[in-house]
């Protein structure tokens, strides 16, 4: 969303391209927001989400990305809105693999936030081309999303068992912190076992780093969990 009115916008796109090439930096994926519900039980409303996401495959692929990282929003049942989930992602997958760029999809509130949901609609599309980005701290199931360092969340779905059952199709992992004590550990989450899922499943891509924390900056914050990574992925 920090370019979002720049994806068909050719010059902007290069400058990017050229300085993270200039400064040895690969362009992984572009995560996607606001772009409609790929779920939406409105058919229609449906299709112009998936084609809303078009262009961001389009600057994925120009850009040198493996993935883009949507949301698989939707409403009803629970089994219905695996059929919507499946609908919507399937039609953007199929586009997406037409130039080699993977779909793949977050826990990011509600049932995609219930590892075991997300797997069976991963499930159902069944493309080489669809995946997982598992996110440690996006567990929150209630319609009033919370975040875990907040303690707002009232129907959380455990991170350990979301992880374990979203690794075995995941193209990217994000890993989340909000705290750490003296000794630089994560206060909600135990990234050693964390980690310790992450590996087992085989999985050897890039790790992303978020901080959602409020006692570091920003950039403090992303260096303690990148240190915290290093330090327990060095013990594993």
């Amino acid at each position: 969303t920090f370019f979002f009115e720049k994806a068909q916008d050719i010059a902007y796109l290069k400058e990017m391209k050229t300085r993270a090439h200039d400064l040895n930096v690969k362009s992984l994926l572009i995560m996607c927001d606001s772009e409609g519900n790929l779920g939406d039980p409105d058919d229609s409303k449906r299709k112009t989400a998936v084609e809303n996401h078009y262009k961001w495959a389009e600057a994925a692929k120009y850009l040198g990305c493996h993935s883009i990282r949507v949301n698989a929003r939707s409403e009803g049942s629970y089994h219905e809105q695996i059929e919507l989930a499946a609908d919507g992602l399937r039609r953007l997958t199929e586009f997406s693999d037409s130039m080699g760029i993977n779909t793949i999809v977050e826990n990011h509130g509600g049932l995609s936030s219930n590892g075991k949901w997300l797997s069976a609609v991963i499930k159902k599309v069944d493309h080489p081309r669809l995946g997982t980005l598992p996110d440690f701290g996006n567990f929150c199931l209630s319609k009033n999303w919370g975040s875990l360092k907040e303690n707002k969340c009232d129907n959380i779905y455990d991170p350990y068992t979301g992880v374990s059952e979203m690794m075995p199709k995941a193209f990217g992992v994000s890993a989340k912190a909000y705290d750490f004590d003296a000794s630089g550990n994560e206060t909600i989450l135990n990234y050693k076992k964390l980690l310790s899922i992450v590996k087992k499943a085989g999985y050897s891509g890039f790790i992303g780093v978020e901080y959602e924390g409020d006692h570091l900056s920003e950039e403090e914050g992303i260096i303690a969990t990148r240190k915290l990574l290093e330090k327990t992925s060095s013990i594993l």
